[in-house]
């Protein structure tokens, strides 16, 4: 932006003895010259160019980025023009595609706050896609625990949006997974108390898509689009006790991916729980 100089001209019928010359940078006053000559000409000083660096752009920071739902969410996000930073313990992914290239990959450890509280440096918003399975205390553990810690750390740094994909409720299938639920709802009431106005939980069913395990994609499709098509119709039943959370239609992969970005990024995006599937086919 080049450099703005002002000019007061001499006038002895309107201006006192004491004359100012001004000279801004970006509409700033930045110093001023005064003189007690009448006949003094009037000079002005040559102020140098500044270049402005155009404003910082969104930086999101993926958690588990290297994982089937998080790597679909960075790739959204790239699209959509952001900056991209991905913590996972494993660190930088082994996903080939060129888009990966442009993420900013950290290792660390959400069980471990020391591991990962430098990879929120920056960052404007989150979107955690962490979970796992195993024992009822590892998926506590994970599922829980480690979203706890990412969402205080979150909050400590001043960060605007957090965003948690969680999971839909199953009802029976919820006792079979105590430890799974039980953590993502731990999860759910603490995004919840710590981001009231900037916290978005969603709650997919079943996510299918292509699904990159090593040099092999799995095509989770095959199974998940026929499911999908036969229980968006099935809404009656999903009303059901026990028989109807497990009614609840799969959603594509790519769709979760792009409710959850804008829901990360889109000021305007209700805070709370949100239904994936439900969102997605309003916005068809």
């Amino acid at each position: 932006m080049k450099t703005i100089i002002s000019r007061l001209f001499h006038s002895q019928s309107s201006l006192p003895r004491l004359y100012t010359s001004a000279i801004y940078k970006n509409g700033r006053l930045l110093s001023t010259d005064t003189s007690s000559k009448l006949d003094e000409p009037f000079k002005v000083e040559e102020a140098e160019t500044v270049n402005v660096p155009p404003p910082p752009s969104e930086k999101l920071l993926v958690l588990g980025g290297n994982g089937f739902v998080g790597s679909h969410v960075c790739r959204e996000a790239l699209d959509r023009g952001l900056s991209v930073a991905s913590l996972s313990r494993s660190g930088r992914s082994s996903i080939k595609d060129s888009w990966a290239s442009k993420v900013e990959w950290h290792q660390g450890n959400l069980l471990i706050s020391d591991s990962f509280k430098d990879a929120l440096n920056g960052v404007t918003s989150v979107i955690s896609c962490v979970g796992g399975f195993g024992s009822n205390s590892h998926m506590y553990k994970i599922n829980g625990t480690a979203n706890i810690n990412a969402i205080r750390a979150a909050a400590e740094q001043g960060v605007k949006r957090f965003v948690y994909v969680s999971a839909a409720d199953f009802g029976f299938v919820n006792y079979l997974l105590q430890g799974y639920y039980e953590g993502k709802r731990a999860a759910e009431t603490e995004l919840l108390t710590r981001f009231p106005y900037g916290g978005v939980i969603l709650r997919p069913g079943f996510i299918h898509g292509t699904r990159q395990v090593g040099s092999m994609k799995v095509p989770l499709g095959i199974i998940g689009a026929p499911m999908e098509m036969v229980l968006q119709h099935a809404k009656p039943l999903q009303r059901v006790p026990l028989i109807g959370p497990m009614l609840t239609p799969p959603v594509n992969v790519t769709g979760v991916a792009k409710v959850a970005v804008r829901a990360a990024t889109d000021p305007v995006f209700p805070p709370g729980i949100m239904d994936v599937y439900g969102i997605l086919r309003h916005s068809q």
